[in-house]
């Protein structure tokens, strides 16, 4: 049946669209300058086709390919997605404010790396008790496996994971069993491999750079329609994919000078289609910026954005579990528990204080009046503070399970968005390395050796440090599902399991009003004691026990680690160790 194929390619005289071998010239389309369109002949859910321009050989992938069933560098392939059967019963969508995140990448979280396999473990994170699965990318990469941060082809999926179809079965699973997904995606640079996107247009500009190059182009002439390819393809996932949200990777490279930014103007985008559909969607940015801006509503003044990642939490609560004091983590180590406790009240640690990793004053305060606590993402572990570590190792590797249970407690109770990393629920002792599988050999050795480099400075040789392309480094890093029900792994998933529940049982967990949140603590002794209302996490994080005010007469323990920790107005802790409990009011 005829289809009608449209490109942008506003610097090109001579356009050609070959589909299914057969060749047809394409006419500019003279109300959208720099577009050109023809129809052909093609199968909806089959065809393959591609582009040439100017006379070149070359059959380019489309730019909005919805699939590429043979790599970033082969032909594109029509989908039909109204093809799709989804399950009979509508999908009432996933809201952020009260959820817990549970991020995995799909290539390590089971033994077989796809879609398929992953939906088959689903319901082991119903039992957990999480609310949305976060996916690492899934666009088109060079070869197997990867990260997916150097993905391509904004519309399609990797195809080693199940292509378009497998997604669609993943996101059908998670919500027939009540799990929303959120989708991790890449605007701030594509490729290098497969990135054919310079050939067609001005999607890059060299008026600013970024750490891979020059920055994609949201400012410079031509801007229009390279904004209109990013917000189409966040709204081709949320609308052909169903997916429920977005997590927007490290929005702070896209750099914008133009008045309406364009996270603004695809937050407004996201909201008309939320609007469309009766389903609540969202964007997640990743941001080291400490800027409320990004999270503050458009009428207020913001871009927008449901939430973001809050790595000050983060760097806080590891180095008071840790000690950890190299590189970013110097500022939160100094003086660790108060650190944490400034975190947990006033939600960044950097607010306008000097960066010492920075040489320079970074952030602003967070209005925590204005601005609720479900806006900032906590979190113990993620893809990014576990695999840019030279041996990619989760904190199982170095804190005993105490420990463990103590982060995990102030991550579940705290005021923030919780996200777990996938494994940690039960303290995984498998690395989660950086791994790649480039089939272009220059570039493949360039990352080996940048690797090396990365990490000679802070005194690792060549040899200590993985080889992201070496299958062994992949295959190392994929789950152990025989881990959970061992020793001690089976204890730490429960306690996650118990954590979590108290989390929906107990609305004052996810109480948003980050002003009222409350923090007792003594850095000397190395306790805390986190207010939530009529509740309290104090977890002892020193080697020796540790008898901690809880400021009120009588308490009732919800759950402790371990569990024989007694009530009272003031409890003894045993070395590395969390209780949770609830104040009991006595008054007629």
């Amino acid at each position: 049946m005829p289809h009608r194929f449209e490109l942008w390619a506003p610097t090109a005289h001579r356009v050609e669209v070959e589909v299914d071998g057969s060749t047809t010239a394409m006419a500019r389309n003279r109300a959208r300058p720099g577009w050109w369109e023809a129809t052909a002949p093609a199968d909806p859910s089959r065809s393959r086709y591609g582009f040439r321009l100017d006379g070149d050989a070359t059959l380019l992938p489309d730019p909005r390919s919805p699939r590429q069933p043979d790599g970033p560098d082969g032909p594109s392939q029509l989908t039909d997605h109204s093809a799709f059967s989804w399950s009979a019963t509508p999908w009432q969508g996933r809201a952020l404010p009260g959820s817990t995140i549970y991020e995995l990448h799909i290539g390590t979280f089971t033994p077989e790396g796809t879609f398929d396999a992953a939906a088959a473990r689903l319901d082991h994170l119903v039992e957990l008790g999480v609310d949305l699965v976060e996916l690492m990318p899934v666009c088109p990469f060079p070869g197997n496996h990867g990260w997916g941060y150097d993905g391509v082809s904004l519309w399609a999926v990797h195809e080693p994971y199940g292509g378009p179809e497998g997604l669609k079965r993943f996101v059908d699973a998670a919500h027939r069993r009540g799990l929303g997904v959120v989708l991790d995606v890449v605007h701030n640079h594509l490729g290098p491999s497969g990135n054919y996107l310079p050939r067609f247009g001005p999607y890059f500009t060299d008026r600013h750079h970024t750490p891979w190059g020059s920055a994609v182009n949201l400012d410079a002439p031509g801007s229009d329609e390279v904004r209109r390819y990013l917000v189409d393809s966040a709204l081709a996932w949320l609308r052909d994919y169903r997916i429920d949200g977005l997590r927007l990777d490290a929005v702070h490279a896209l750099v914008d000078s133009r008045a309406v930014h364009f996270l603004e103007q695809l937050s407004t985008a996201v909201d008309a289609l939320a609007a469309a559909t009766g389903r609540p969607l969202f964007l997640i940015g990743e941001s080291d910026l400490n800027d409320p801006r990004l999270i503050t509503a458009r009428e207020a003044g913001g871009l927008g954005l449901a939430a973001q990642w809050s790595d000050d939490f983060h760097h806080s609560l590891h180095a008071a579990l840790t000690g950890e004091a190299r590189g970013y983590y110097a500022d939160f180590a100094a003086r660790p528990i108060a650190g944490l406790a400034k975190t947990l009240t006033r939600g960044w640690f950097h607010d306008g204080t000097w960066s010492s990793f920075r040489e320079r004053s970074h952030g602003r305060p967070l209005p925590v009046h204005r601005i609720p606590a479900h806006r900032l993402l906590g979190y113990l572990q993620t893809h990014d503070q576990i695999g840019n570590r030279a041996l990619g190792d989760r904190l199982s590797a170095e804190l005993d399970p105490g420990l463990l249970a103590a982060g995990a407690a102030l991550v579940l109770t705290s005021p923030f968005t919780p996200m777990l990393f996938m494994g940690e629920e039960w303290g995984a002792r498998t690395p989660w390395q950086f791994f790649t599988d480039h089939q272009d050999p220059d570039l493949a050795e360039a990352v080996r050796n940048g690797r090396r480099r990365e990490f000679a400075g802070h005194g690792w040789r060549p040899e200590e440090v993985p080889d992201p392309q070496a299958a062994a480094t992949f295959l190392g890093s994929k789950l152990d599902w025989t881990e959970p029900h061992r020793k001690p792994h089976a204890e730490l998933l429960a306690w996650y399991r118990t954590l979590l529940a108290l989390r929906r049982r107990h609305p004052e967990f996810t109480d948003p009003d980050l002003s009222t949140v409350q923090v007792t603590f003594d850095e000397t002794d190395r306790w805390l004691v986190l207010h939530r209302g009529h509740y309290r996490t104090a977890v002892n994080l020193s080697h020796e026990p540790r008898t901690v005010p809880l400021d009120t007469p009588s308490v009732e323990t919800l759950a402790a680690f371990p569990s024989s920790i007694p009530d009272g107005p003031s409890i003894t802790l045993p070395p590395h160790s969390a209780w949770i409990g609830r104040a009991i009011d006595h008054r007629p």
